[in-house]
């Protein structure tokens, strides 16, 4: 979980600083607003990554619940 919340980070850093640099903002802006999207990345990608990691868990059990369902139904 560590790498998903630092790629996030850095993806939202690099992400605001360059869309900062493109609009003409002052250097000290610039860093302000990308140590804010830098924080908003990274809790956006830990957020993501528990939706996706959940969705697979769920995903095991059910295929796990059906085959055991499968398995039971073939032995009576």
């Amino acid at each position: 979980m560590k790498f998903i919340f630092l790629s996030g980070g850095f993806a939202g850093f690099l992400l605001v600083a360059a869309f900062g640099y493109a609009s003409d903002r002052t250097p000290d802006r610039i860093l302000l607003d990308a140590a804010v999207g830098c924080l908003v990345g990274a809790l956006l990608f830990r957020w993501f990554w528990t939706v996706l990691v959940r969705g697979i868990r769920e995903t095991i059990l059910t295929r796990h619940a059906a085959a055991s369902a499968a398995t039971q139904a073939k032995t009576k």
